[in-house]
């Protein structure tokens, strides 16, 4: 399952597990946000699309930092004057880790409720019938073949 969604202007594509770097938030380290600004969403196929957002759709995320993006230059200059400018700036920006896309009326803990079926469905297995891992013999450990001795050269002394 994944969104479009909006955050801070811009549309990031986002599925659950995603990292994402947004233009810097006013949320503090470790708190939970939810972004209600649903584009679409597509949900194993079946599409939903907005007009212009998805009602009741949301986007569960944690804030993980605040950090600053690359040095960019901006360098400018005039031919034959003496006129040149030189500016430096980082944006700062601000890492999600994305919890979970909840479609109308549905919460986080659903979500990953759902989540857990599809794999067991696709796996083809539930956890308890998980077949038993076989037991692994150590093999004897083989020793190292001997190392032959290295033959004496001999040097014949002209007198």
């Amino acid at each position: 399952m994944y969104a479009i969604v909006e955050i801070a202007g811009q549309q990031f594509k986002v599925e659950r597990g995603n990292k994402v770097y947004v233009h810097r938030l006013q949320a503090e380290e470790g708190t939970k946000v939810e972004f209600d600004r649903v584009l679409l969403i597509d949900n194993g196929g079946k599409i939903s699309v907005g007009n212009p957002t998805v009602d009741g759709a949301k986007v569960a995320a944690t804030v993980i930092a605040h950090l600053k993006g690359d040095k960019v230059i901006v360098f400018k200059k005039k031919r034959r004057k003496t006129t040149q400018k030189w500016n430096n700036h980082r944006q700062s920006f601000t890492q999600l880790l994305i919890q979970g896309v909840l479609p109308k009326g549905e919460t986080l803990k659903e979500e990953l409720k759902a989540e857990k079926k599809v794999w067991e469905v696709r796996s083809g297995k539930t956890k308890t019938e998980a077949a038993p891992v076989a037991e692994v013999k150590a093999a004897p450990a083989k020793k190292a073949p001997a190392k032959k001795a290295a033959a004496k050269k001999t040097t014949k002394k002209k007198d």
